[in-house]
């Protein structure tokens, strides 16, 4: 299976204050825009680990085991221990670091990815907490439209917003 998450912009972004837990309260709007990265998903056949994970285009720094989308399959593995040994191979076209939620955005993707291709019939609202362990804006990505966000990012409230007319640079 192949998926290609998209990353998002934060239009407005307002910090309101630094939290006992140490993340921010924010007000934003999460805007998907079409800049994407490519996400396979495939069983491993014959493998001696549990996930086969390589990297194509823009450089995917650290160690394997810190990737969200390998972090997402050892997430949804605690609760299904069927899962079976996979094959990941991300090419990263989103920059890192830029505020865009690439990385966030392949997490996301790929727990939809295992949902779909392995049958766990996870709701949305499985999805979206799951999620959430990943990462402060993934549910957003579990969505994927138009949000009004609050919280840490995490509080999210669909919103009419068409910028289609525009061009994100």
């Amino acid at each position: 299976m192949i998926s290609f998450p998209n990353c998002k912009i934060n239009l407005g972004l307002h910090i309101l204050g630094k939290r006992e837990d140490g993340f921010h309260n924010l007000e934003t709007v999460f805007y998907p825009v079409a800049l994407k990265d490519a996400l396979e998903l495939l069983p491993a056949t014959n493998s001696t680990t549990a996930i086969e994970f390589t990297a194509t285009g823009l450089a995917v720094d650290g160690n394997t085991d810190d990737n969200l989308c390998v972090k997402a399959y050892h997430l949804l593995k605690k609760d299904f221990p069927q899962l079976p040994a996979i094959k990941i191979h991300l090419h990263k076209a989103i920059p890192m670091g830029a505020g865009l939620g690439g990385g966030s955005a392949d997490a996301s993707c790929m727990l939809k990815l295992l949902n779909e291709k392995f049958h766990l019939n996870l709701s949305t609202d499985q999805l979206i907490s799951y999620s959430l362990q990943l990462g402060s804006d993934c549910p957003f990505f579990i969505i994927n439209k138009p949000c009004y966000a609050t919280g840490r990012g995490e509080v999210l409230e669909e919103i009419k917003l068409d910028l289609t007319a525009y061009k994100i640079v």
